[in-house]
């Protein structure tokens, strides 16, 4: 669970900072009752789907990638020690051989089911 975790957060920050020309990224304040302020939190719905693996990634990956559809992902060398240390495993490995962890998609309802129709709601 703990990677699941890592991985979702790595590629929402990601996906954040990155930003989207065709969608812009959309927050909003919440306010409670009381004043209290709960920043920040997404316009857009976050559904958490699962893969059965990390082919099933890297084929949506590549299909949003086809279609211009924003992304970030998360692979396994990124969980390696230090920064400089999952660059150089990043790096070291080939394309094929990357094992995909998790996969972060922004862009129209439509476009994005057609990439994720199979995939099952995490829960």
């Amino acid at each position: 669970m703990g990677r699941i975790l890592n991985a979702a957060g790595h590629t929402m920050a990601g996906l954040a900072a990155r930003g989207c020309a065709d969608a812009p990224l959309c927050f909003v304040d919440y306010k409670d009752k009381d004043g209290g302020v709960h920043p920040n939190i997404s316009h857009y719905p976050v559904i958490a789907l699962k893969a059965k693996n990390s082919n099933q990634i890297k084929k949506i990956r590549d299909e949003a990638k086809d279609k211009s559809i924003a992304f970030t992902d998360f692979t396994d060398t990124m969980t390696l020690g230090s920064t400089a240390d999952q660059l150089s495993a990043t790096a070291a490995t080939g394309a094929e051989d990357i094992n995909y962890l998790g996969l972060c998609l922004f862009g129209k309802t439509d476009d994005l089911k057609a990439l994720t129709g199979k995939l099952s709601l995490y829960k």
